[in-house]
């Protein structure tokens, strides 16, 4: 999962090798955290956090077929 927020969030910024995501958590429970550029954080949260819900979405479907459940949280560089 984390390689899947990377792909993403690398895709969406125009610094992508200050992306840097960290997976924490074990058992069935998985927390991911989201770094990147100070200027990029408008694109990755969007408007009104558009695309951070819309990429929270998708993990979520990805944590789900491997019977885990996950969040994503975006921080501040």
């Amino acid at each position: 999962m984390k390689e899947l927020i990377e792909y993403i969030a690398k895709s969406l910024v125009d610094h992508p090798e200050e992306v840097a995501v960290k997976q924490n958590g074990g058992g069935n429970r998985i927390r991911v955290e989201l770094s990147v550029a100070k200027e990029d954080m408008g694109r990755v949260i969007g408007k009104g956090g558009k695309v951070a819900n819309s990429i929270r979405a998708l993990l979520r479907v990805a944590a789900e077929r491997e019977g885990k459940q996950a969040t994503l949280d975006v921080t501040e560089p």
